[in-house]
Formats: structure tokens, C-alpha cells, sequence
């Protein structure tokens, strides 16, 4: 036993200077250790998963990898055109924050933490953005969807230029924390690790996006099997890729993507995950990839934190708009003040369900910030509360205006 002992304790030190473990393991460790005391717990956490990657993930990559590929393509950097044309820093960051997803305003929120936009265009990226939910109205009710986004962006870019004429540009701003937290992590990636790293995500990526578009438009691929379709191909296909997302998370090979942001000029990057051998285009993918992982993991987060308390408490959020019409406006500028992106596709469900009007997904979509919340709170947490605070304003006019109007 005692031999057992010295082997396992010098094999999990090898693997700790291996992997520079740190907290983050502690992340699946808790799965797992929940998945084994309940199996119930199990399926639900292996069903997040799938349902993270398949739903939001793959949708975050092709955002992402438009927006980086244009950048490259037109030689534009999103933060200094801004940083040039102050003026319209406003709406700019708004319809950055209108994209489907949290890309756009995940790199606006970049922005103004290295004091390249103003406050009032961090309210204006938070108030337009919708989230991931975007998707789910997209799919369902386009033409809502349009209206919705046409919506943000306009009392995104009136709530802007309001704050910008009342806070100074530099409101609440904590100094670059991105520079601040540019130190490597304590083991570098190897080439090769990242090679191999990369071509496994890819190769989930791939059919993940093809899965993700059939199942957006209410198809199920698990059918496409035919005999297999007992085995839920597309939902393990989905939970792999989270797994892997998590797993390239804790091993460092994710960092956060306010730290790794660098525009046009990734050089910045090379020093911890970009080899100079990748070139261009190998920056631009894992930019893609680093930045998807980041969000995956906080999105896995808040779905998880979703499910697993209305499976041990029991509780049911859809419950709480079925109590006073004229309230959900307000329970779902409410919600909106949570971050991540799970509380809000529900919402969005609820209505396209018809159980809440169309006032309380404006209010909703309006008040939440999406994934985008999670690097603010990380990197200048005052702005972040603030902002949040600020957009649950905007939230409520428009909500009751368009309940009582409509």
C-alpha cells in the first residue's frame, strides 16, 4: 500500500507540472463527483453539455471567424476604428453587439477595458446584444428577430450617447487589467500539443455546425443514423466537444479573450499559444478556437447552474411569468441581470411558446448582456455592475411600452 501510495502521489505531481493544474481542475472533478452521486444529475450534466456546444458553441466559432476573418481580410481592427471615430464609438459598438452571439461584444467590452471606447459605448454593446438567444429567434421568428435587433440598436445607441454626455470617457475604468494579465501560464503549449489540440476540434467543429443549423431548424440529426440513432450520435458528438472545450480550458491551452485580443496584429499572442510557425491564418483559427473555449466553459457554467438547480430544488423560472401578466416585463428585464446566456434562451422559448408577450423577450433582451457579462465582471467588475444596472432601465421603458402599446 505504501509503495501504491508514493507511486500515485509522484504520478499525480508529474501530471500537476505536466498540465499546471490549478483550480480549474477542480471544475470536472466536480462534475464527476456529482455525475457519480446522482445519476439523474449525470444525464443532465451530459445533456448541458451537448446542448452548450451544439447550441451556442459552434454558432460562437462561425461568428467569431467571420469577424476575425474580415479584420484580416479588409485589414480592420474593430477597437481603433473606434478608438478613431470617438463619435461614433456609440453605434458602432451597438451593432457590434447586434451580431447573433456574444463575439461582437466580447471584443467591444476589450475595448474599453484597454481605454480605447468610452462608457457609454460598453452600455450601448450591453444593451443591443442578445446573446445566444439571438439564434433561437432567428431560427424560430425571423422577422421578430429583426425587429428586435432594430430595437436594441436604436435605444443602444440613444442610451450611449445619453451616458457618454453625463459620465466622462474614462467612467469606472480600472486600468488595462488586460496588460496587467499578460504573464504566461506556467507551462507553455508545445507546437505539437497544439496541433493535436486542434485538429480534434476541428474535426468536432465541423459536423458540430452541421448538427447545430438541422437541429436550429427543428430537425432531428440523431435520425440521419437510421439504426443508430438509438446511440444519440449528434448528443455525444456534442458533450465530446464540450468536454474538449472544458479540457483544453483547465490544461491552459483557453485563455481569457480580452487578454488575448490583439486586432490585426496577433503578435501579442505568439508568447503563450500562437507559435510564429502558425502564420496568419493559423492566428486567426486559434483566436477562433481560444475565444469559443473561453465562452463554451462560462456557458456550460450558467446552463449547468441552471439545470442542476431546478432538478435539486425543484424550482420553475417558467412558472414565474404565468403569475401577473403585466409583471413580466419586469420578471424578464429581471432575468436579463443574470449572466450567461441559459436564463435568456428560456425566456426566448417562453415566448415563442406564446406564454409571454412580446414586451417582456424586448425587456429581456434589452436588461441581458450575455456571455459578454462573465469577461466584463473578470476585468473591470465596477463598469460591469454598473452597466448591467444602467441597462435594466431602457429595459423597462421599452418592455411596458411595447406590453401597453401592442
Amino acid at each position: 500500500m505504501t509503495t501504491l501510495f508514493f507511486a500515485a502521489r509522484r504520478g499525480f505531481r508529474d501530471f500537476q507540472r505536466w498540465s499546471a493544474l490549478d483550480w480549474r481542475v477542480l471544475i470536472p472533478l466536480a462534475l464527476i463527483l456529482t455525475a457519480l452521486l446522482s445519476p439523474e444529475a449525470g444525464w443532465i450534466i451530459i445533456e448541458s453539455i451537448s446542448e452548450a456546444y451544439l447550441a451556442v458553441s459552434v454558432f460562437v466559432a462561425a461568428t467569431l471567424a467571420l469577424v476575425y476573418g474580415a479584420e484580416r481580410l479588409f485589414k480592420f481592427d474593430s477597437g481603433e476604428v473606434m478608438a478613431r471615430h470617438r463619435r461614433w464609438q456609440v453605434p458602432l459598438a451597438a451593432l457590434l453587439g447586434a451580431l447573433p452571439g456574444c463575439g461582437g461584444a466580447i471584443i467591444v467590452v476589450t475595448q474599453y477595458v484597454r481605454g480605447q471606447i468610452s462608457f457609454g459605448a460598453l452600455i450601448a454593446v450591453l444593451i443591443s446584444t442578445m446573446g445566444d438567444a439571438a439564434f433561437l429567434l432567428l431560427a424560430r421568428e425571423p422577422m421578430t428577430a429583426l425587429l428586435v435587433f432594430t430595437v436594441g440598436v436604436i435605444v443602444a445607441s440613444i442610451t450611449g450617447y445619453l451616458v457618454d454626455a453625463i459620465h466622462p470617457h474614462d467612467f469606472l475604468r480600472e486600468g488595462d487589467r488586460v496588460a496587467q494579465d499578460r504573464a504566461p501560464p506556467r507551462r507553455r503549449a508545445s507546437s505539437r500539443s497544439i496541433r493535436w489540440f486542434r485538429s480534434f476540434w476541428l474535426a468536432l467543429i465541423t459536423p458540430g455546425l452541421i448538427f447545430a443549423i438541422a437541429m436550429a431548424f427543428l430537425a432531428d440529426p440523431d435520425q440521419w443514423f437510421g439504426p443508430l440513432s438509438w446511440l444519440q450520435p449528434a448528443t455525444l458528438l456534442g458533450f465530446a466537444g464540450g468536454l474538449l472545450a472544458i479540457a483544453m480550458w483547465t490544461l491552459h491551452f483557453t485563455a481569457n479573450p480580452a487578454q488575448l485580443y490583439a486586432g490585426v496584429n496577433p503578435g501579442d499572442r505568439a508568447g503563450e499559444v500562437i507559435p510564429p510557425e502558425h502564420g496568419q491564418h493559423g492566428s486567426i483559427l486559434l483566436r477562433v478556437i481560444n475565444d469559443t473555449n473561453f465562452v463554451t466553459v462560462w456557458v456550460i457554467a450558467a446552463f449547468l447552474a441552471y439545470e442542476l438547480t431546478v432538478h435539486f430544488t425543484g424550482a420553475d423560472i417558467s412558472a414565474w411569468f404565468l403569475v401577473w401578466a403585466p409583471f413580466t416585463p419586469l420578471i424578464a428585464a429581471l432575468v436579463g441581470f443574470l449572466p450567461g446566456c441559459g436564463p435568456q434562451i428560456v425566456v426566448t422559448t417562453l415566448y415563442l411558446s406564446g406564454a409571454i408577450p412580446l414586451g417582456a423577450l424586448l425587456a429581456n433582451a434589452i436588461s441581458n448582456d450575455g456571455d459578454a457579462l462573465f469577461p466584463a465582471i473578470a476585468l473591470t467588475p465596477k463598469a460591469a455592475v454598473v452597466a448591467t444596472l444602467y441597462s435594466g432601465i431602457p429595459a423597462l421603458i421599452v418592455g411596458y411600452g411595447f406590453y401597453y402599446l401592442i
